[in-house]
C-alpha cells in the first residue's frame, strides 16, 4: 500500500515539464533514499523562491526587487526591446552575449484552444512599454510553433499600427549543420527569410 506522502511528492514532481510517472518516482526514491539533503535543499529553494520572487514591473521576468537588474541596467540599449514568452527565452538570449538591450516577458502565448488570447498574455503592458518615447524597435523573439507565429503575428499588427519598428527573429539553417539532415520546414524558412 503506499504512502500519502510519498505519493504528494510523485505528483508533485509530475507537475514539472517533460515528468511522467516513473520519472518522477524515480525522482522521489532518489531524493528520499539517497539524497536526503538534497531534498531538504530542494523543498526550502522553492518556499524560499515563491516567498520573494515576483515580476518586473517594467518587463514581466521573475526578480526579487521591483525592477530587475537588466531593466536597471544603464548600460543597455533601451531603444531595442525584445518580447520572449518566457523568463527561460530571455536568459538563452543572454547567455547568447549577442543582445544588449532590453526585455519584455509575455509569460505566454496565443493559445485559443487553451483559451488563450492576446489579453492573457500581456499585450496591453506590453504596448504601453513600447510606446514610452524611447523605444525604436520591438523584436518579436516568440517561438516558430503555430502559437509563436500567431503571437507575433498579432503584436506586430497592434505595434505597427503605433509607428513602431518590429523585426522578427530569424531562422535558418544551424551553423555547423549539413544541409542533408535538415529538415524541410527549416531550409524552407532558410531560403524565404535569406540576406
Amino acid at each position: 500500500m503506499a504512502e500519502a506522502s510519498l505519493d504528494e511528492l510523485i505528483e508533485a514532481l509530475r507537475r514539472l515539464p517533460g515528468v511522467g510517472q516513473k520519472s518522477a518516482q524515480r525522482m522521489a526514491y532518489h531524493l528520499l533514499q539517497n539524497d536526503r539533503a538534497g531534498a531538504g535543499r530542494l523543498a526550502l529553494a522553492l518556499q524560499q523562491a515563491l516567498a520573494r520572487m515576483q515580476h518586473c514591473e517594467r518587463c514581466h521576468t521573475f526578480t526579487e526587487h521591483r525592477i530587475c537588474a537588466t531593466c536597471q541596467d544603464a548600460a543597455r540599449d533601451a531603444r531595442q526591446l525584445c518580447v520572449v514568452e518566457a523568463p527561460a527565452d530571455q536568459a538563452a538570449l543572454e547567455r547568447s552575449g549577442g543582445y544588449r538591450g532590453l526585455y519584455f516577458v509575455l509569460m505566454g502565448r496565443l493559445s485559443p484552444l487553451d483559451g488563450v488570447g492576446i489579453d492573457d498574455i500581456g499585450a496591453r503592458q506590453l504596448i504601453e512599454r513600447a510606446c514610452d518615447g524611447v523605444v525604436s524597435e520591438v523584436i518579436l523573439a516568440t517561438g516558430f510553433s503555430a502559437e509563436g507565429e500567431a503571437t507575433a503575428h498579432a503584436l506586430g499588427e497592434a505595434l505597427r499600427s503605433r509607428g513602431l519598428k518590429v523585426t522578427r527573429l530569424a531562422r535558418g539553417v544551424p551553423a555547423g549543420s549539413e544541409l542533408e539532415y535538415v529538415d524541410l520546414s527549416t531550409i524552407a524558412h532558410a531560403l524565404v527569410d535569406r540576406r
